[in-house]
């Protein structure tokens, strides 16, 4: 498997955390459970004209796209087709940043998946085609950037207390309430949470849950003898049984079978 990643220049890199590509991705699993980040991605199939997303608590059950998809903000796991991914490139946006590109607001995607032919008519395809016609990963995410950049609205950027909150709520996303921020930044608790939903996809209380969730993933992905109790408290979470919770919330797993069956990168689970 060839797996490539790349950072994309200024202005991109504001609101992209990172474009990434595998190649002859052919796992013995066939389906894989993909955990919440709280961010939105973007995915093109680069082999078949084909993304297959299935229902979480009804795996027989599943949607099918056209190669490109926009996968929003969502608030719980997923499930995917690995068939899909043989060769794949994909856009993974920080936390807002698919607010300048989507023309609608992103809370409008929270947890749904949608064709980008959708969102962006035809040239989606175009996109599509202009990057199974390149020959190598390095022209490939020159394609990808140089089509972001035409696509980004400098007339849409997060409103500043938006982008104030988001970076309160990734550096500790435990130690201030969203009536405290609010205030901070001379907003009601309500007015605050309809402008960050609009522009990051979740509510301020989902996006800091799910932060919590992510800092226990890095936590415990090394593996070993793991102290729940410490990793609770490191976190952030009130005591061991909140944490547990939240795990089983946004995984659909105990901690000690996600554990078991995690083998690569920690927001994807075989099935």
């Amino acid at each position: 498997m060839i797996a490539q990643s790349y950072i994309p220049q200024p202005p991109l890199n504001k609101y992209i955390d990172v474009f990434w590509l595998y190649e002859d991705y052919t796992p013995t699993h066939v389906k894989e459970r993909v955990l919440p980040s709280g961010t939105v991605e973007l995915v093109i199939n680069l082999r078949d004209d084909m993304i297959r997303i299935y229902e979480p608590q009804s795996p027989e059950h599943f949607q099918q796209f056209r190669g490109c998809v926009l996968s929003g903000a969502h608030s719980e796991f997923l499930v995917i087709d690995t068939v899909c991914q043989a060769s794949i490139i994909g856009v993974h946006f920080k936390p807002g940043g698919a607010f300048p590109f989507v023309d609608m607001p992103v809370d409008a995607l929270t947890n749904s998946t949608v064709s980008l032919e959708t969102l962006w008519g035809h040239a989606a395809m175009e996109l599509r085609d202009q990057l199974m016609e390149a020959t190598t990963p390095q022209r490939r995410f020159q394609v990808l950037e140089r089509f972001l950049l035409f696509r980004l609205a400098d007339s849409l950027t997060l409103h500043p207390a938006v982008a104030f909150a988001l970076q309160e709520f990734q550096r500790i996303p435990h130690l201030r309430t969203m009536a405290v921020v609010a205030e901070s930044l001379g907003f009601s608790s309500r007015r605050f949470i309809e402008l960050f939903r609009h522009e990051v996809g979740l509510t301020p209380k989902r996006f800091c849950r799910i932060q919590r969730f992510q800092k226990v993933l890095r936590c415990i992905e090394n593996g070993g003898q793991i102290a729940w109790a410490d990793v609770a408290a490191s976190c952030g979470y009130f005591d061991q049984a909140h944490c547990i919770n939240d795990f089983r919330a946004f995984s659909g797993l105990n901690p000690t079978t996600y554990c078991a069956q995690n083998v690569g990168h920690r927001n994807h689970v075989p099935l």
